[in-house]
């Protein structure tokens, strides 16, 4: 098992020597590599138990040096169970659904924040891309629907890989 802890451009005053845009799209490259991205201390807890579970390949730990809220839009154990599923929905849309975003790690505070005025938005926290890919089409469709193709995803760091999910991205490509 591996943990990092520089999880986006969001390190402080360290300047673009300690910027990792790259580091996780890296990290999510590699075969058999679980990248889990949690986005609370609820989050957390569930990836180190996924961590310590797993037996059939490595898993890194992407954690963050901000202080970052505790989310309070689930109870405790439904965020620690939808992180053992990869992604789940934070935040359910009050409406028709119209919009996703979706995130991971300290963007995850940020998604639900630019949700608050959009009662069509759902919000949907993927702390584990690769774990998500091993779910059912049935619970991939419950988090992310094929009717929905209006998605936005955030990333504090290099954002391609987020394409599979959504047809626009929020992320830095560059430092500093």
């Amino acid at each position: 098992q591996y943990i990092f802890t520089h999880d986006s451009i969001g390190v402080g005053m360290d300047g673009p020597t300690h910027q990792p845009v790259e580091l996780v799209s890296q990290l999510r490259s590699m075969p058999r590599l679980d990248v889990i991205r949690p986005a609370d201390a609820e989050e957390c807890a569930a990836a180190w138990a996924m961590a310590l579970s797993r037996k059939d390949g490595p898993t890194a730990l992407i954690l963050s040096r901000q202080n970052l809220p505790a989310i309070a839009s689930l109870s405790v154990s439904e965020k620690r169970s939808g992180t053992l599923r990869g992604a789940y929905v934070i935040r359910q849309e009050k409406s028709d659904l119209n919009k996703i975003i979706i995130a991971s790690g300290s963007e995850v505070s940020v998604a639900l924040k630019a949700a608050e005025e959009e009662s069509g938005t759902r919000v949907v926290s993927m702390p584990c891309m690769e774990v998500f890919e091993r779910q059912s089409h049935e619970y991939r469709q419950s988090v992310l629907p094929d009717y929905c193709q209006n998605r936005i995803a955030i990333e504090a760091g290099v954002g391609g890989l987020w394409y599979k999910y959504a047809k626009k991205i929020v992320s830095t490509d560059d430092f500093g």
